[in-house]
């Protein structure tokens, strides 16, 4: 079966750091781009960040930008979100996609919950 499967959410406190992985079951990380996306309640899905596999060329927000890094833990099999100085506003479902001319797959996203 392929599929993505997101892992690393929970609850932090505001300036806290959480890490979010994306696996992929079925088929292979490369020649794809890996996006994490987020969703808070009431608003669309927006981009946070994303990675070229094939030349690790990166993009991030604005709003995420100094803060969140996109990287691949070869480790692991992994696309990972490191997320620092993390804001309430950062609370949201966070989905990871995997991407190319013949593939794209969701996974079905961790919760990232910051509060006090």
């Amino acid at each position: 079966q392929l599929q993505l499967v997101e892992s690393g959410g929970g609850l932090v406190q505001p300036g806290g750091s959480l890490r979010l992985a994306c696996a992929a079951s079925g088929f292979t990380l490369d020649y794809h781009v890996i996006g994490w996306f987020r969703q808070a309640p009431g608003k669309e899905r927006e981009g946070v960040s994303c990675i070229s596999t094939s030349d690790d060329s990166t993009y991030y927000a604005d709003s995420v930008k100094g803060r969140f890094t996109i990287f691949r833990d070869n480790a692991k099999n992994t696309v990972d979100l490191q997320m620092n100085s993390l804001k309430p506003e950062d609370t949201a479902v966070y989905y990871c996609n995997a991407w190319n001319s013949a593939n794209d797959y969701w996974g079905q996203g961790t919760q990232v919950t910051v509060s006090s």
